[in-house]
């Protein structure tokens, strides 16, 4: 095909490289890739976002009327009939969108824009040209620009028009897996005709999963192919019903198309979404590849090669959301002093240990260790017991895996490292003197408190260069070395519980022992939310600012706050609070995210709330005395249950219980009194670097970690890294799926065993299409034109085009009688992290509006509740 390369509206593919995307957007760039890659891509060629620019002009805000009612430029439309003409004035064409907001490695944007298939004839072309610009503002494209935090003035749209494939068959083709992670594990949804059936999901696909590197089909699912779309002489497609016997691929097909699908990875070196198409000679054809956006990111290093196991530590602590650049670092810090202790030093502080790893910018661990190892596979379950319940389950479902089988069943290396640490900080000399006399135990923790504010102070005078020594010190060092003084004496708490237990033998049931736990004294924790009930209470008595606090949002009350607006009583007691308090934070352990004191508006927030209570039994602190008798009340039948000998010791220990057990939440609490004082003295820093220009603001500090930190204060400009990086922490703000635990390999382990888990009675059986598990309330729609869907309902559907994924935003579900794993229902659904089950026979008939059902998108199932 002759091309123009002086032509400002037109690019043939051959001339389209990764870096025009402003020029010709994300389709037509990554078309232009592959064409210039030698993949199998049909000739076309690309109308610039400079034509849509001279159509729609520079106003988003009146684009659509605009697109709807001008007339094509006559230099645009010249510029359109010569490129076609080229081609041929008879040739059929795919006429489609290409988005600089399209097909991006974190939001596909796949059909939110429109494409035309099978058009023939220059007006028809131009005709469609028109209605591709026009979608670029349909309400389902706004909605998922709105929901990626893509700004609509910042989108422009170029248009590809390409040589039809007429497809004897056609579909989608992941080259890893979408729903388990997988990597290397091609997925493929085929049907006859054109793809569209597929893409669409208007048809229920033959479905494949082929391992990329041995060529093995793993997995082999028919659908019934009832529905077939064909293009008509003359233009346009017709929709058929279809019957078909028999896969429509063959198993050579199959394996060239997982082949074709690695050629495209490597490219571009990540696993894609490709459409591909066979036409009626058996030529393979690929259409189009984009990133696929749902795959969490694998650690650094990770490998299929060399099979790990990492534990998500984010998910552990129950943080979902990333941890800021500088909080990543203050966890390297820590890590590094951590294994410090047991002798297993990291070769650079700053970069934290081997076992430490980070990925989607969360904290995870490589445990590979920990589950090939008889003490790992002991502690590690049971420590998550009490942690997060779910990761245990999954971490013990590795221990079967030929992968990870036992390789260090010794308990004697670990035992005389611990040995070490034991001795080193007179472990055992601690929970025996906690045991014998909790008063001791607690005036340990206030020197340990005192020491630690000690240890904290910093000149006025410091230097920045001072400020930021001292932050490492503190977190590598001081810290760290405060835990060990600390986990004995709520330890010897915890052991007393156990003890009590085995002193009472099969005399009690489980559950008995969690009363004597309510009500604890000395829980940090629990000390503060009772004293801020009493700035409630100081507040609720005062008339004017009871009803300054009732009348107004937690935002409004924070600016009046900072701005000392409020009425006196209120001020002063928040003030109070916030002196004591106001080091915490919610998400507190990334010290990147303000705390209290910086901004109290979550406090405030909750002080409203509690001046809503009216029912005085209700109160926080009658609640918590009320839970302290009882627990006096439960120690003393758990008492006499054991009988007149063991009473008195299960007494004895269940009271020694009560006095230490409090103190568990004393090592974080310390930790996050460091993070906070870490975070003053970064943005003491921060502040001096924003004066001299470096920063655009000094929050910015936050994301650099210390070694950029350190460069900055020398004179280099991260501006440009850090606007990067405010992009990406907004990007994973928004993922709402993490993995509790990740193979090298890209697996989701818990995916994948609830795979293979029973359904029970009841259950109606689809294809996975979105991990994860939801209960709620089932919305059956036919039309999605003026459906009403409750936030959380789960909506049940005959099948989903992208005209329908404007529902997802609030849907906590989704259930489609129609479409494979791949469709677009299936791939938004992903990238709102709603689970999501397709391909259900008979959803909308066996499932009524308002009944309760649960639907796990990786075992494919929907069972009533």
């Amino acid at each position: 095909m002759e091309t123009r390369p002086d032509d400002p509206l037109i690019r043939d593919f051959t001339e389209i490289d990764a870096g025009m995307l402003a020029d010709v957007g994300g389709k037509a760039a990554n078309l232009g890739e592959l064409t210039r890659a030698g993949l199998p891509v049909p000739q076309g060629f690309c109308l610039t976002t400079e034509a849509y620019r001279r159509v729609a002009g520079d106003d988003p805000a009146k684009a659509r009327e605009v697109l709807s009612a001008a007339a094509i430029p006559e230099d645009v439309r010249d510029a359109v009939l010569a490129a076609y003409g080229r081609l041929g004035v008879t040739t059929p064409v795919a006429v489609r969108s290409s988005a600089t907001a399209e097909d991006l490695p974190f939001a596909s944007f796949a059909g939110q824009q429109d494409t035309f298939l099978n058009v023939v004839g220059p007006d028809a072309v131009l005709d469609a040209v028109r209605r591709c610009w026009a979608s670029l503002w349909t309400d389902r494209a706004v909605a998922y620009r709105e929901s990626n935090g893509i700004d609509h003035g910042a989108v422009r749209l170029a248009v590809v028009v390409q040589e039809m494939v007429q497809s004897a068959v056609a579909g989608v083709l992941f080259t890893a897996n979408p729903v388990t992670g997988r990597r290397r594990e091609a997925v493929i949804d085929a049907s006859p005709g054109l793809g569209e059936a597929v893409v669409s999901g208007a048809v229920n696909p033959d479905h494949f999963v082929v391992d990329t590197k041995t060529g093995e089909i793993r997995e082999r699912v028919l659908g019934d192919k009832r529905l077939l779309i064909r293009s008509l002489p003359g233009g346009g497609t017709e929709q058929v019903e279809h019957t078909a016997d028999g896969a429509c691929l063959t198993d050579g097909q199959i394996r060239d198309l997982a082949a074709l699908g690695a050629r495209v990875e490597a490219h571009y070196g990540a696993p894609q979404d490709a459409e591909w198409a066979i036409d009626a000679e058996g030529a393979l054809w690929l259409t189009q590849a984009r990133p696929i956006t749902t795959l969490f990111p694998l650690p650094d290093g990770a490998t299929a090669e060399d099979p790990r196991v990492f534990l998500c530590f984010s998910v552990a602590q129950g943080l979902q959301r990333p941890i800021t650049p500088i909080g990543l670092a203050g966890f390297r810090l820590m890590a590094s002093g951590i294994a410090d202790l047991f002798g297993r030093p990291a070769r650079d502080r700053l970069d934290g240990p081997a076992p430490y790893r980070e990925a989607g910018q969360r904290l995870w661990v490589d445990a590979t260790t920990l589950v090939r190892s008889g003490p790992g596979r002991a502690i590690a379950p049971r420590a998550l017991d009490v942690m997060e319940a779910r990761s245990s389950v999954v971490l013990r479902g590795l221990f079967d895996d030929p992968r990870f089988s036992l390789a260090h069943p010794s308990w004697w290396p670990f035992l005389r490292q611990f040995a070490r640490v034991a001795a080193r900080y007179r472990l055992p000399v601690h929970v025996v003197r906690a045991v014998a006399d909790p008063g001791s135990a607690h005036r340990r923790m206030a020197g340990i408190a005192a020491s630690q504010r000690a240890l904290l102070a910093v000149p006025d005078t410091a230097t920045a260069v001072q400020r930021l020594d001292h932050c490492e010190d503190v977190l590598g060092e001081r810290t760290v070395r405060v835990l060990p003084m600390i986990f004995p004496l709520a330890a010897a708490g915890f052991a007393m519980l156990g003890l009590a237990g085995k002193a009472l033998g099969r005399r009690w049931e489980p559950g008995d022992l969690q009363p004597v736990l309510r009500g604890l004294p000395h829980n940090v924790t629990t000390e503060m939310d009772l004293e801020l009930w009493h700035v409630a209470t100081a507040i609720r008595a005062d008339a004017e600012s009871s009803a300054a606090l009732r009348d107004r949002s937690a935002r409004e009350l924070a600016t009046l706050f900072h701005e000392g607006a409020l009425p006196d009583v209120a001020h002063r007691a928040v003030a109070a609070f916030l002196r004591d308090h106001g080091h915490r934070a919610v998400a507190e352990i990334d010290l990147g995210l303000p705390r209290w004191s910086d901004d109290p508006a979550h406090i405030l927030g909750v002080l409203a709330n509690y001046l809503r209570l009216e029912d005085p039994d209700l109160a926080p602190d009658v609640q918590f005395a009320r839970g302290a008798v009882e627990a006096e009340q439960a120690v003393e039948r758990l008492a006499r249950k054991a009988g007149r000998v063991r009473g008195r010791f299960v007494r004895f220990a269940l009271g020694r219980a009560r006095l230490l057990v409090g103190l568990r939440e004393m090592p974080k609490h310390h930790l996050v009194v460091a993070l906070g004082h870490v975070r003053h003295q970064v943005g003491l820093i921060g502040a001096g670097l924003a004066a001299e220009g470096l920063l655009d603001a000094v929050d910015d500090v936050y994301f650099l970690d210390f070694k950029e930190i350190r460069e900055a204060l020398g004179g280099k400009d991260f501006r440009a890294e850090i606007a990067a990086r405010h992009e990406v922490y907004d990007r994973e703000t928004r993922r709402r799926r993490v993995p509790r635990v990740l193979l090298s390999d890209g697996t989701e382990p818990e995916a994948v065993a609830s795979r293979g888990a029973p359904t029970g009675p009841g259950a109606l059986v689809g294809t996975p299409a979105s991990a994860g598990t939801v209960t709620g309330r089932a919305r059956v729609v036919l039309d999605p034109v003026g459906a009403h869907l409750e936030p959380g309902e789960i909506l049940v559907a005959p099948s989903t085009d992208p005209g329908w994924t404007p529902l997802f935003l609030t849907a906590g579900g989704l259930v489609v009688e129609m479409g494979g794993a791949n469709s677009h229902g299936a791939v938004v659904a992903r990238e709102y992290g709603i689970p999501a089950v397709v391909g259900v026979a008979e959803a909308v008939d066996r499932i009524t509006t308002g009944q309760l059902i649960t639907v796990d998108g990786a075992l494919g199932t929907v069972v009533p509740a």
